[in-house]
């Protein structure tokens, strides 16, 4: 009986074998024919998606995108950039430079005329609202929101280089190149024993970076030695364009002084304010520590005067550090350290941090005939890996990712200030009339901090007068 279960029970047993082993069979086939028509389909989406990027490739090829920007390094480092977007498109890129001096007046021109010279143009960021206003940039805020710019740049370059009005949630660029105001010292100098034996016996404190703006001038006031061709600083001195209105309204802000009430336009009582005369006085004391003919000082005198060991810190963008941090450049760039404009307490016993912004963003020619191409190079560029790759060839990523990783705070010497510096910058006003306004200050704040004419609270009087004026010209202010 035992007998005839266990072959019974062997029959069973291999049956279901036979059994399972043919359903597995079954399965192993089906599963591979399965999976190789997955693989055949996805090679053939691949394929098909390859051939269709080639034929746009194809299709593009010998397509130009017309980019202008102000004669400088980091025009050379968008068109070494750019090539990456050719490779990718067949699209090439031009990236038109213009001398500082004529940049801004030759696109306005451009603009007026309503010419399609280019289909991008990387604006001064003080320009926004007359390009806006006037029709001659896209609007690219649903672009910006599609595409994620709101939420991978920076708040504040998003404000500063592409919004308008101010508060409005309307833009009109994309960030390509933050910059601001920030410093360079020779860290050989301020570590020197000898030095800071010196300096503390003199000040009573350490020699350092500058804890604040009346470190500053301290600082200035301790190495400079004229009779041996040696000053204490380097700051801008031109009242040209916008250089020493830069430098003053830095001053002005981290004083407890402001321009103005950006959302009433009203200037009066705020712009010559005791506070903002204090910054005025402040960059007034300072200058007496430059160099000699430094009234028309501007970012390639400040170099120059460092690299010659004339000074021991110099104030610039950031923009033109590369040169002081290149051994080819410098003989001191070893030496060379950097440092974000300090913080300040204002009489009113707030302290406050502020650095003058520089920069552009790029915006859409509304009279370009190629502004299909603009798009995509815009698509392509805010890319991280392109962000990253832009901040690596030289240029200043708005980029918040970006900003915040090791490898950019790593990159270069001067990226740590720099991306301090983006949380604390502050632009001028972006209104059509910022020109005139630039004007303005320039001729009555300038002879005051170069020549000492008058007072700062008579020079900022003066100017609040006229500004006062342009506002109400301009209809913004009633009288």
């Amino acid at each position: 009986m035992k007998r005839t279960w266990s072959i019974v029970l062997a029959v069973v047993i291999t049956v279901a074998m036979v059994v399972t082993l043919s359903m597995a069979g079954c399965k192993t086939t089906t599963t591979a024919k399965t999976t190789a028509a997955a693989e055949t389909t996805a090679a053939a989406k691949t394929t098909a998606a390859e051939t269709a990027a080639a034929e746009t490739k194809a299709q593009l090829s010998g397509d130009t995108l017309k980019i202008v920007w102000a004669q400088w390094a980091p025009a050379d480092y968008l068109q070494k950039l750019s090539e990456g977007f050719t490779a990718e498109t067949g699209i090439k890129v031009i990236v038109e430079q213009i001398p500082w001096e004529t940049f801004v007046q030759k696109y306005n021109a451009e603009m007026i005329a309503q010419n399609d010279t280019w289909d991008i143009i990387i604006g001064d960021s003080q320009d926004v609202g007359a390009m806006s206003t006037g029709g001659h940039y896209v609007n690219l805020t649903e672009w910006c929101k599609k595409n994620g710019v709101t939420e991978s740049f920076t708040p504040a370059s998003m404000t500063y280089y592409a919004e308008y009005p101010k508060g409005s949630g309307e833009y009109w660029g994309v960030p390509v190149e933050g910059d601001a105001l920030g410093w360079a010292y020779r860290k050989d100098l301020f570590e020197d024993p000898k030095n800071k034996e010196a300096f503390k016996a003199k000040y009573g404190y350490d020699l350092d970076v500058p804890r604040d703006w009346n470190a500053m001038l301290d600082i200035a006031e301790f190495f400079h030695d004229p009779a041996n061709d040696f000053y204490g600083c380097a700051i801008y001195g031109d009242n040209g364009y916008d250089s020493m209105v830069m430098f003053a309204e830095q001053a002005i802000w981290s004083f407890g002084g402001d321009l103005g009430d950006y959302s009433t336009y009203q200037v009066k009582g705020i712009l010559d304010s005791d506070a903002s005369a204090d910054g005025i006085e402040f960059y007034n004391k300072l200058f007496k520590f430059t160099p000699p003919a430094f009234n028309d000082a501007f970012f390639v005198k400040c170099n120059d005067a460092f690299v010659a060991g004339k000074v021991a810190f110099a104030c610039n963008y950031f923009a033109f550090f590369p040169g002081l941090a290149n051994e080819a450049t410098n003989p001191y760039a070893k030496d060379t350290g950097y440092f974000p404009c300090p913080p300040q307490k204002g009489r009113d016993g707030q302290v406050r941090q502020y650095a003058a912004l520089g920069g552009q963003a790029a915006s859409v020619v509304t009279y370009s005939k190629h502004q299909d191409l603009a798009f995509m190079w815009l698509e392509w560029f805010i890319r991280p890996e392109v962000q990253m790759e832009w901040a690596k060839l030289g240029g200043y990523t708005c980029h918040a990712e970006t900003l915040a990783s090791d490898e950019f705070l790593n990159a270069t010497p001067y990226n740590p200030a720099f991306a301090k510096s983006m949380e604390i910058f502050k632009d001028f006003w972006a209104v059509p009339e910022y020109a005139e306004l630039l004007k303005t200050m320039s001729e009555t704040v300038g002879p005051y901090v170069v020549e000492s004419k008058g007072t700062a609270k008579q020079a900022l009087s003066a100017c609040a007068e006229k500004w006062t004026q342009i506002f109400i010209d301009a209809g913004y202010l009633t009288e």
